[in-house]
């Protein structure tokens, strides 16, 4: 029995390291692991369309990692996974503070 769930937790952790695999959902759990984020300010910080941050955001929210907020027509992410920003602590250091990115048009940037 021991060795069964021993293997469940390799699999939990290789799903992990799957998901992390990805150039845009690693960029965009590092943005999130500052502070949380509009889908707006990932567009700006990943420099892709809509569409793809929203893709990558719900292959994360789908593997329990990132969960949403509405605030009005805004959607905010943060991380839910602590597995997860304990990874990236140890691969990328510190998270660091949260920059406005120039252009971004995300009320945390602009206003």
């Amino acid at each position: 029995m021991k060795h069964q769930g021993r293997n469940q937790s390799y699999r939990d952790i290789a799903g992990v390291f799957r998901l992390l695999s990805h150039q845009g959902r690693l960029q965009i759990v590092d943005e999130l692991r500052k502070e949380e984020a509009c889908v707006c300010h990932l567009q700006t910080v990943l420099g892709r369309p809509q569409a793809y941050v929203s893709q990558q955001l719900r292959v994360l929210r789908d593997a329990g990692v990132v969960a949403d907020r509405k605030d009005g027509l805004m959607v905010y992410y943060r991380l839910t996974d602590d597995r997860v920003t304990r990874v990236i602590e140890v691969v990328l250091g510190p998270a660091g503070r949260r920059e406005c990115v120039p252009g971004c048009p995300c009320p945390k940037c602009s206003g």
